[in-house]
């Protein structure tokens, strides 16, 4: 029977300070990144241009299409040759970080176009040719119009996928990126506490996505109203 030694967390916690760090970082870029690149995602796709719609959809069907941890590894795999060939990097600096953040960023704007999309299609049509009517452009209805609407509606979902978002980053152990999650392992192995550490970390993600969602639902409850 394996005896529960809890010792250990007070001293780690300054280290697991620091992954839980790289964590909210991959997070936040993700959310930020992934939205705005989303957005433009979705008015292409809904755009009348043909040949950015097939982007769209074709950007969109490839990386729902593809596990997680395949797109971190092909990225951790890809970015640090880009960025040594670009910026003359020497192959010794450490670029883990900086592929992962590109990698969730690209993969969590396929699924936040989808989300955006279908905000803005949730618009009733009669807004948008009355926009049209007032003499604004396609894109001043977008921006002034439907997209203020759209996003107040999304709200609740865009904060839900954050929180699938958040729980994914520990996928970040396959390229050896000391996030939250392996940090803690590190430190269980190092310690032999594994059990410990790992029950602690997944205590952890389960309070701050139990907060999050509490939130999410609390403004879902708003708009609705």
């Amino acid at each position: 029977m394996h005896h529960f030694d809890w010792s250990g967390i007070p001293n780690a916690l300054p280290t697991l300070w620091t992954g839980a760090v790289v964590t909210f970082k991959i997070t936040l870029c993700a959310i930020v990144v992934g939205i705005l690149w989303g957005t433009l995602i979705a008015l292409m796709r809904l755009s009348g241009v043909k040949p950015l719609a097939w982007f769209a959809k074709g950007y969109v069907t490839v990386f729902r299409s593809i596990p997680l941890v395949m797109v971190l590894l092909w990225f951790f795999l890809i970015v640090p040759q880009v960025l040594q060939n670009v910026l003359g990097l020497s192959p010794d600096v450490d670029v883990r970080l900086a592929s992962g953040l590109v990698a969730f960023s690209l993969f969590e704007a396929a699924y936040y176009s989808e989300i955006i999309r279908a905000g803005i299609q949730a618009i009733p049509r009669g807004q948008v040719n009355a926009s049209f009517a007032l003499g604004m452009s396609y894109g001043q209805a977008m921006r002034f119009v439907v997209l203020p609407q759209a996003f107040r509606a999304m709200v609740p979902l865009l904060l839900t996928q954050a929180i699938a978002l958040f729980q994914d980053t520990s996928l970040v152990y396959v390229i050896s990126l000391a996030d939250f999650f392996r940090t803690a392992t590190n430190i269980g192995d190092r310690d032999g506490t594994t059990v410990e550490m790992v029950l602690f970390a997944g205590a952890g993600y389960f309070v701050i996505c139990l907060v999050a969602s509490s939130f999410a639902k609390g403004l879902q409850r708003r708009v609705a109203r």
